[in-house]
């Protein structure tokens, strides 16, 4: 089966007036279709720089970047909404669209209907201001997802939110991507979220960031995020990473 992303010992340095810096090592990995992976580490190990690198917002000093999927099919959530508080909850859901200048009837169509599926239908012309921080985020989303992206990059996107609304939210994007299909690859620093939600568990260690292990999860096919936090296998695969994360 080929891989929709191929990732071959990849390094990144800044030169910087001081000297060089390298923020990631060696790193290979490979990304099969429709496969959710959470990238793992300790704070300035270089994940932010990984997913600027698969997006083509870094350029590698070494190695390789390789799609097996159309070019521009990537979407990039950051770690805060990044909504414009003077356009309303539609513009905004289109603004990807409306910048790639492909906004059109059928085009706006198609987020009218993602922001309906999504809960957003009765907020089209709403402000930013006016919402919580979830339906924040899923507004992020949907701005995304109206690329019809193949690949999404999720740097930390709950970040920003209280501890509740940050598990709801996880939970509610984590079973969007899953129905559509999309591949998915989450920065974050916590372990618990980096199970429930990931496939797959890179674990990357302090600067320069290498791979210190890939670990596959597997806590069920009907799991869902909240759902596997009850499962007994879920303290076992914190206890792996935790016992990893402390060596990094």
């Amino acid at each position: 089966m080929t891989a929709l992303l191929e990732i071959e010992h990849l390094s990144l340095s800044y030169h910087e007036p001081g000297g060089e810096t390298t923020a990631l090592s060696d790193i290979s990995f490979e990304v099969q279709k429709g496969e959710f992976i959470s990238i793992l580490g300790p704070s300035g190990c270089g994940k932010s720089t990984l997913l600027s690198a698969i997006a083509g917002l870094e350029k590698p000093s070494g190695g390789s970047i390789t799609f097996h999927m159309p070019p521009g099919l990537v979407g990039y959530m950051f770690q805060h909404d990044l909504l414009l508080e003077w356009r309303s909850v539609f513009q905004n859901a289109c603004l990807g669209l409306q910048v790639q200048g492909r906004l059109n009837e059928e085009t706006s169509r198609y987020v009218k209907e993602l922001l309906e599926s999504y809960g957003l239908g009765g907020f089209l012309s709403h402000k930013p201001s006016q919402l919580s921080g979830g339906m924040r985020q899923r507004v992020a989303l949907v701005r995304t997802l109206a690329l019809k992206p193949e690949l999404l990059l999720l740097d930390e996107p709950y970040s920003a939110l209280d501890y509740q609304t940050r598990l709801t939210v996880s939970d509610e994007i984590w079973k969007i991507l899953r129905s559509t299909g999309k591949t998915a690859i989450l920065v974050t620093h916590d372990i618990s979220e980096a199970i429930s939600l990931g496939d797959r568990v890179i674990i990357l260690s302090r600067r320069p960031g290498r791979i210190l292990k890939d670990i596959p999860i597997d806590l069920g096919a009907d799991r869902t995020p909240l759902g596997v936090r009850s499962n007994p296998d879920f303290q076992h695969y914190f206890k792996t990473i935790w016992e990893v994360m402390q060596h990094a």
